[in-house]
């Protein structure tokens, strides 16, 4: 019934709207385009006849394409008039014939006096077409009266209509807010009274409140329905919630227990784990190493003993380094070795520099700085290139402040990729910024106050990371 009313007070708006547009758009606009055509019709005529005698009179160029332009308006002006018979009326409909005829005769005899050269005939023919132009020109000023006319009698009898919307917008809003009043009254007493009576219920259930007075209703419909299962779904619930609560904190205390109980499991894995760690025994392989450059050695296999010798120094500084610093010489050496592998393995691509102008011997350097940042070049810079590429390690000292430089020219970075990388270093995100990179950039801000750990990189030109750090 809601449903009904409403659409009818909604489809009697629109049809209602829509009439008074007809009326004011439609109806109003055919009558001033009707006024319009005619009005252009006699203007036109007017324009052509003038045109006309001044090209007799004077013909040349530029009188002639005046005239042409004026002819093809009056064309226009006699196609575009209306001649539906339905629509225009008898009278109407008599005189636009009697135009249109009289245009073709006029046209023909026209264009035969344009086609003409002077001489007696000639002289005679431009008088008819005067004659006849004037007979059009008073046949289209009687097409245009009849049809003012007939405009004003539409628009009169379109006005008189719209002097009754005001009465009838007036009685029509009065029915339409009386029948609103009776739906809210009925609305209001069959459906929002039980729904507010619902939602204060429903509150009081949210604070765990579940045996409230019932909700009491007149309704004998879905409405009053629905109000008496809540009632009965009520103190349901609540039997129900209680027994789920004192079940959760039975389960909340199994599960702390359960928690504890896994937390000590995991310390004691990573204890026995670290136990095992620390059973190996890394002497095993620099002996083992030794004894291989050592064959190497007899069998006069240079290249192999200095390989092997290269990667011995790299094992044994990052496993039996436990100091924080050291000094830059002994970073410097293991780059060597790095780098001397990497050559043996890449060949012709992969080549380096290092210009140091610091005190090697008495500067000091975080452990693990240099080698991981090199590598870091070689496979992400580097390896991708097919030609191959150049690392390069600047070191400077001035004003007890060390600065390093790392460059190469690999396959390097767009600006989203270099932004995601320093994003990621800010957040110590230490798995997506790789962790060798990570570790270093954390542990010299952590260590060295007042550092600086800066990464350039451009697509297709090469990476650069510039370190500051403060001597102590």
């Amino acid at each position: 019934m809601f449903v009904g009313v409403v659409f009818f007070i909604i489809l009697l708006s629109v049809s209602f709207d829509s009439w008074i547009a007809k009326i004011c758009l439609i109806d109003f606009n055919d009558i001033l385009v009707d006024n319009g055509i005619c009005s252009e019709l006699s203007q036109a005529i007017k324009e052509e006849s003038s045109l006309f005698e001044i090209y007799i009179k004077k013909s040349g160029s530029e009188t002639k394409q005046a005239l042409s332009e004026a002819m093809e308006r009056t064309r226009r002006a006699v196609d575009a008039l209306p001649r539906s018979y339905e629509k225009i009326g008898e009278l109407r409909y008599a005189k636009t014939w009697t135009v249109s005829s009289s245009y073709e005769v006029y046209c023909e005899k026209r264009d035969d006096v344009l086609a003409m050269r002077k001489g007696p005939d000639y002289i005679r023919s431009v008088y008819e077409v005067y004659e006849i132009q004037a007979y059009l020109q008073k046949y289209a000023n009687a097409l245009q009266e009849c049809t003012f006319e007939d405009g004003n009698r539409r628009y009169e009898k379109k006005v008189r209509k719209l002097t009754a919307v005001p009465v009838g917008i007036v009685a029509l809003g009065a029915l339409l807010l009386l029948v609103t009043v009776q739906l809210a009254v009925l609305m209001n007493r069959t459906i929002i009274y039980p729904v507010l009576e619902l939602g204060e219920a429903s509150k009081k259930i949210a604070a765990n409140d579940f045996f409230v007075g019932d909700v009491v209703v007149e309704n004998q419909d879905e409405i009053g329905d629905m109000v008496h299962a809540f009632n009965k779904m009520k103190y349901a619930t609540g039997e129900y919630i209680t027994a789920l609560e004192e079940k959760r904190k039975t389960l909340d205390l199994l599960h702390e227990e359960e928690l504890a109980k896994l937390e000590t499991e995991r310390r004691l894995e990573s204890m026995r784990l670290e136990l095992l760690r620390n059973q190996i025994q890394p002497h095993f392989l620099f002996n083992t190493l030794n004894v291989i450059g050592g064959m190497a050695s007899l069998e006069e296999a240079a290249t192999t003993e200095r390989m092997i010798k290269a990667l011995s120094a790299l094992f044994r500084y990052n496993l039996k380094t436990p100091e924080e610093e050291v000094v830059l010489a002994r970073e410097l050496k293991v780059v060597e070795d790095y780098m001397y592998l990497q050559q043996m393995r890449f060949g012709s691509r992969v080549s380096y520099r290092i210009d140091c102008l610091a005190d090697r011997e008495n500067v000091r350097v975080p452990a693990f700085l240099f080698q991981p940042l090199v590598e870091n070049a070689i496979l992400h810079g580097i390896s991708p290139k097919e030609e191959g590429g150049f690392v390069r390690i600047r070191v400077r000292e001035k004003g007890g402040v060390l600065s390093v430089v790392i460059g190469d020219n690999g396959v390097g970075m767009t600006r989203e990729q270099l932004r995601g990388l320093r994003r990621q270093l800010e957040r110590r995100e230490g798995r997506s910024a790789g962790i060798g990179l990570g570790n270093i950039y954390r542990r010299i801000g952590a260590n060295y106050p007042g550092s600086r750990f800066v990464i350039y990189s451009r697509k297709d030109v090469g990476t650069v990371i510039r370190i500051t750090l403060p001597q102590r």
